[in-house]
């Protein structure tokens, strides 16, 4: 072959060895003797999610970090001809990312010298996230510092609860599903002098009436067909904090010999005629107001009284809305890890839409909100309008027409949503300024006519500066 020949066989053989390099499953980096990376392929692009631009040519060091220069099985290979193989390797890029590969290291030797170095890497990062979280069993320790939110309504839940720890009484727990009050109910415990004891928690909903009894009672060796002698829930919680949720799912007998052992401070299994003493705190948990389940015979009274020694209200999102910036980006944050994705935010649109939602189902449901969305994202880095499950989107249009009888592709969402706003917020603050002026300035009054909380309605009068124009 003459030299245009070599040339051109050269460049296709280049061609090749790119084209079968980017197709295979496996990470491939090369580094030369300087440490600088050479090839890069699709697969690594992947894994690191990098570009090619922001690694080649450029020196290892400046683009990964290790704990120490030794745990790079590159650098060790290229200055020392280590070759490791099937070797388990963590790092992070320089956009802070954690990797975690099983890599096969091999130095390129040309003449008795090393020249390159050359690592293969499969990506086991979701596996070992996986395996941390079967090792931890799920049980996760929620403390106060879990608590998200600066808003005055959550520092003045937070507070009460910090004060609650100091002493075992029994501690009511109130709000709307999704709230947070197992949250709550886990940082009490973990703040207390009980905290090396069992925390233990039940929803007392989950479980038809007569296991319910055994479970938190226990049983005695013959009690029934098949009884075994087995310590109940309270007895097992020995020391520490039981968690009862949903308490007003419990039928009033079972609701009546949980006061006789919060009272008597004993328990007597199902089946035995022994009492037995117990040294548990109990914490409960209601999704409605207790006044109006006393009322609907759905939570007797005294247990009521014994239970609220301490009555906590968790305050539902719509009435903490200057917390949900600071839950959406703990959300993404969470969800990135879990989905290894680089989301940094949501779209101004989907803010506006997030801050002016009702939440029914609160953090819960503004957590699936985003996870949904995240699961639909691929290399985008924000959370937008198109991404937002149809349910979810369906249920923000309830009440606006004009959303509804508009196409995304006609109109974009960002123009009508700040259209709206404005339109809304107008009408909003004129209707509040003249009921609360027809009510002489009293907000118990103004709320209850409007349908809404004090608290929420003080946010309002905050909002629109309402209260310095009267």
């Amino acid at each position: 072959m003459n030299g245009k020949e070599d040339l051109s066989h050269l460049k296709n053989l280049v061609y090749i060895y790119e084209n079968v390099l980017n197709e295979i499953n496996v990470g491939v980096q090369v580094i030369n003797n300087e440490g600088n990376t050479i090839i890069y392929n699709q697969k690594k692009m992947q894994l690191e999610s990098m570009q090619l631009e922001d690694v080649l040519n450029k020196n290892l060091l400046e683009i990964f970090s290790f704990k120490n220069r030794k745990d790079s099985r590159l650098l060790q290979a290229l200055e020392h001809g280590t070759v490791t193989q099937n070797a388990k390797q963590t790092y992070f890029t320089n956009k802070g990312k954690e990797i975690t590969t099983i890599n096969n290291t091999y130095p390129i030797v040309k003449n008795g010298k090393t020249i390159a170095a050359v690592e293969i890497a499969s990506d086991i990062t979701k596996f070992e996230r996986l395996k941390q979280n079967v090792l931890k069993g799920g049980n996760t320790r929620y403390t106060f510092e879990s608590i998200i939110g600066e808003s005055k309504a959550i520092k003045e839940v937070i507070e009460n609860s910090k004060r609650a720890t100091r002493t075992s009484s029994s501690v009511l727990i109130i709000g709307e599903t999704g709230t947070g009050k197992e949250l709550f109910s886990q940082s009490i415990h973990h703040g207390s002098d009980r905290s090396n004891k069992p925390f233990i928690s039940q929803n007392c909903a989950a479980l038809p009436d007569n296991l319910i009894e055994s479970l938190l009672f226990g049983t005695k060796k013959g009690a029934f067909t098949g009884a075994i002698d087995h310590p109940g829930l309270l007895e097992q919680a020995e020391g520490g904090t039981i968690l009862l949720d949903e308490i007003n799912s419990l039928n009033p007998a079972l609701q009546a010999k949980l006061l006789r052992a919060i009272q008597e401070k004993s328990i007597r299994r199902v089946g035995d005629t022994k009492d037995k003493d117990i040294d548990v705190r109990i914490i409960a948990t209601i999704n409605e107001d207790p006044i109006e389940a006393i009322a609907n015979n759905r939570l007797r009274k005294d247990l009521y009284y014994r239970l609220s020694v301490v009555s906590l209200v968790i305050p539902p999102l719509r009435e903490r809305v200057e917390d949900i910036p600071l839950l959406t980006q703990k959300f993404i944050e969470k969800y990135n890890y879990l989905f290894q994705l680089d989301v940094r935010k949501v779209s101004d649109t989907v803010y506006q839409l997030f801050l002016e939602y009702d939440w029914p189902g609160n953090i819960r449901e503004l957590e699936h909100a985003i996870e949904g969305a995240m699961n639909l994202i691929t290399n985008e880095t924000e959370i937008s309008y198109r991404h937002l499950s149809y349910h979810f989107l369906n249920k923000t249009r309830q009440g606006h027409s004009s959303i509804q009888s508009t196409s995304e592709s006609s109109i974009k969402p960002e123009d009508l949503t700040v259209k709206l706003k404005d339109q809304m917020e107008q009408a909003e603050a004129e209707y509040i300024k003249n009921v609360l002026e027809n009510n002489r300035n009293n907000i118990t009054h103004t709320a209850n006519i409007l349908g809404i909380s004090r608290q929420s309605l003080q946010y309002r009068l905050r909002k629109y500066n309402i209260k310095e124009s009267l």
